[in-house]
């Protein structure tokens, strides 16, 4: 705006008024300022007028880099702020790169709201960092507490590959775990209830992993060398689930003929032709929808109450579930 004012022989005040919009200045040197201004290529910094008045209008998302599942998310977070007037700043916890340190540079480039995927973080970290912005968590469990959290019905997602696999007449069904990860508790549960419910408690077995291809190609090996292949895996996600079917078939093994294989997520790969994964699809829209409604809310009244909203998923199903393997083609093998 100085070199601005120069240019046009006026004050800088005057320049900010011509701007702005506001009244102050004849037409003919409201004209001239603007071409200068066009000339000069001058933009106005909404983000710090935005400071100026106490506000930021930013939401910080933490993603995992490695997973999928969160890019989908972003993807539908962006025009959903973008609806309401905010701008969307991402920050992302990846190897070398702890989650913390991602979610202080949120904190540190002024987010008045963070929208977390999936953190692993403490409860009592979580619950702190609600004193200096709001908070929502996506795709975690939380207890009552000061921040709102949206996720999916993983019980119900779990139930449904369950039933699935039963009705197709499958007994032996294995699931391989998510680890430390934010869903892998409830997921798990998820299993051995369904499992129960369906009379099958001699064959449950978790077999322990994490939400990545490498997870699922040792659980395979590990299935390989103990001989007895289950007739039916249900992946902690896709990305498990594909680590898994490298595994097999590096192996010889048939899915779904010889083993039956379900993921969680409905990731963009899951969809590709030579893949084709049965899985559980979660609600994108839902979710983000709701994350970035929960923000906004609690950032123009912060006497809301914190609230937790489920959003049901459902089983999408594909070409690596068929029908249980028979005993000849067991003996054959």
């Amino acid at each position: 705006m100085d070199d601005i004012a120069a240019r046009a022989g006026v004050s800088r005040t005057l320049v900010s008024f011509v701007l702005r919009g506001k009244a102050g200045a004849g037409e003919q040197t409201r004209q001239r300022v603007l071409q200068i201004a066009d000339e000069l290529g001058y933009r106005p910094d909404a983000a710090a007028q935005l400071l100026a008045r106490g506000r930021s209008r930013t939401l910080g998302v933490l993603i995992d880099v490695e997973q999928p599942f969160h890019a989908q998310l972003v993807t539908r977070i962006y025009p959903i702020a973008k609806t309401v007037g905010y701008e969307v700043l991402l920050s992302a916890s990846a190897p070398g790169r702890d989650e913390i340190a991602a979610i202080e540079s949120l904190i540190g480039h002024r987010c008045e709201g963070l929208i977390l995927l999936g953190p692993g973080s403490d409860q009592s970290y979580l619950e702190e960092l609600e004193q200096r912005a709001v908070v929502v968590v996506v795709g975690k469990p939380a207890p009552p507490s000061a921040f709102d959290s949206v996720r999916s019905a993983d019980d119900s997602g779990i139930r449904q590959s369950v039933q699935h696999l039963v009705e197709l007449g499958h007994r032996a069904i294995h699931h391989i775990g998510g680890g430390a990860e934010s869903s892998a508790a409830v997921r798990r549960d998820a299993y051995i209830d369904a499992m129960h419910a369906h009379g099958l408690d001699e064959c449950v077995r978790v077999i322990d992993g994490a939400h990545d291809e490498a997870s699922g190609a040792a659980a395979g090996r590990r299935m390989l060398d103990e001989g007895t292949l289950p007739t039916a895996v249900l992946a902690g996600n896709d990305r498990c689930a594909l680590g898994l079917m490298d595994s097999l078939d590096r192996a010889g093994v048939l899915v779904p003929e010889d083993v039956s294989i379900v993921g969680y997520d409905d990731s963009d790969i899951a969809r590709l032709s030579r893949i084709d994964l049965t899985t559980v699809r979660q609600n994108v829209d839902g979710l983000a929808e709701n994350a970035v409604a929960f923000a906004v809310a609690r950032l123009e009244d912060d006497e809301l109450r914190a609230t937790e909203i489920v959003v049901e998923p459902h089983l999408v199903v594909r070409g690596s579930t068929g029908p249980v393997r028979t005993e000849v083609r067991a003996r054959q093998r």
